[in-house]
């Protein structure tokens, strides 16, 4: 069973993803709160799989939650859902650390899969957000493929990096290239050392950057 946290400070929200969540057989909500600050309270009591939040929050918004419950709780994994489709935004989320964002127009379907992939040790990133991330950069770093080629990847580290960009887990990886799960991570910290990203969802803005995906 997967345990999902929900935070959003607007309550007919919270009642519709707890109602739709139910409804699932491996996916369940064990609480929820309306800002930041909330949850980090209740998170001492509730230690749940998955904390699924908003941005734009009183008190304490998603971006400096991200960064409280991956510096606090680092089992825990972050999942953006918000109405923020500004690139600065989803930049500054995914730095802290996130493992996916989606937006709220988004399909139930979409969110359950976004659930399952994170937890699974993926990242996730709906088709628009992919597409506000690509478009900032073109607009902001016409010369990042240039700057970024010199990073040379074996074979092996390219065929890793692929995988993640197709939003395999680590046990899918190590399945589709016939290596162990211990192989998989040493690929992946090797990848985040010479890309110089901080985590996995930094990985792949570098990857788009350097046009290393099929987006």
């Amino acid at each position: 069973m997967i345990n999902v946290f929900l935070v959003d400070d607007h309550e007919m929200i919270r009642v519709g993803l707890k109602q739709y969540l139910e409804k699932t057989t491996d996916v369940e909500c064990v609480g929820e709160a309306e800002n930041g600050v909330d949850c980090l309270e209740k998170l001492k009591k509730f230690q749940p799989h998955i904390v699924v939040t908003d941005l734009n929050m009183p008190e304490m918004d998603g971006i400096e939650l991200a960064k409280e419950i991956v510096k606090g709780y680092p089992g825990v994994k972050v999942l953006g859902l918000t109405m923020m489709d500004d690139h600065r935004y989803v930049k500054q989320f995914l730095a802290e650390g996130a493992s996916g964002y989606l937006l709220k127009d988004c399909k139930q379907e979409e969110l359950l899969l976004a659930i399952r992939t994170v937890n699974s040790g993926g990242t996730f990133f709906s088709p628009k957000v992919t597409e506000i991330i690509i478009n900032s950069i073109q607009k902001t770093k016409p010369h990042a493929k240039r700057m970024v080629t010199e990073v040379k990847l074996s074979r092996r580290e390219k065929e890793v990096l692929d995988l993640i960009l197709k939003e395999y887990s680590n046990s899918e990886i190590a399945e589709a290239l016939f290596v162990s799960m211990k192989t998989v991570e040493a690929h992946k910290r090797n990848l985040l050392v010479k890309t110089g990203s901080k985590n996995i969802a930094g990985l792949i803005l570098y990857a788009i950057g350097a046009n290393l995906t099929d987006f």
